[in-house]
């Protein structure tokens, strides 16, 4: 009995490992999941750092927008 529940847990943890490998398509290892979480921190450093010349870059597009769709009709 005891065999058999062992069986069922191995054969789910199975389909699961497929469900898995068939949504990602590929597969992360650890050195994969370093390298994406160093280049999250290093954006997230670049974004605090530039934080102000980033906020007047996009009132500056949106502003160009708001102008210029007027324009439009």
């Amino acid at each position: 009995m005891k065999r058999n529940a062992e069986k069922n847990v191995w054969n789910i943890w199975s389909v699961w490992n497929q469900i898995v490998k068939k949504i990602t398509n590929t597969e992360l290892d650890a050195v994969g999941v370093v390298e994406v979480i160093l280049i999250l921190v290093v954006l997230i450093a670049l974004v605090i750092i530039f934080q102000e010349q980033l906020t007047q870059l996009v009132n500056n597009i949106f502003s160009s927008i708001r102008d210029k769709a007027g324009t439009i009709y």
